[in-house]
């Protein structure tokens, strides 16, 4: 029998992590699963080398976020019957989400997949793909509105 104890829910709050959360939530409420939310928050001067001149918000600002947005992603009525915990970290995502799961011993990991074209995948990567590769424990993926699995009409 599989045996789902804790899923993972990485979320960076855009919409392709809000269709993941749905997977997550109904397999947590299915498997009676502890559900994990995390935030890597990640700074964007290492990334963005020209906000070196600009101002911006703090550490705590962003943790202050990333608390926040993880406190009220899912709604309580969604929420019923699940016991959810919040986290966040800093670094770099794919990094930072499975160094959790393996700390964590996570026993299903559920993101959502942005879709991006082939030239964008180039110049950006994909932290689901990489998650895919390297995660101490099996990924589900789940792609944008309009890309979920219909099973085919049977005759």
């Amino acid at each position: 029998m599989l045996s789902l104890t804790k899923i993972l829910l990485p979320t960076d709050f855009s919409e392709p992590a809000l269709e993941a959360t749905a997977y997550a939530v109904e397999l947590a409420k299915q498997f009676g699963s502890q559900l994990h939310l995390l935030h890597v928050i990640v700074d964007p001067k290492i990334y963005l080398p020209m906000f070196e001149s600009v101002p911006l918000p703090s550490r705590d600002d962003f943790e202050g976020y990333a608390q926040a947005r993880l406190e009220s992603w899912i709604l309580p009525d969604d929420a019923t019957g699940i016991e959810i915990s919040c986290h966040w970290c800093h670094g770099t995502p794919f990094v930072e989400i499975a160094r959790f799961a393996r700390s964590q011993e996570v026993d299903l990991m559920v993101v959502g997949s942005h879709g991006h074209g082939f030239a964008k995948h180039l110049l950006m990567g994909s932290v689901a793909e990489k998650l895919v590769r390297k995660s101490p424990c099996p990924v589900l993926t789940v792609r944008p509105k309009g890309h979920q699995f219909v099973h085919p009409a049977t005759d």
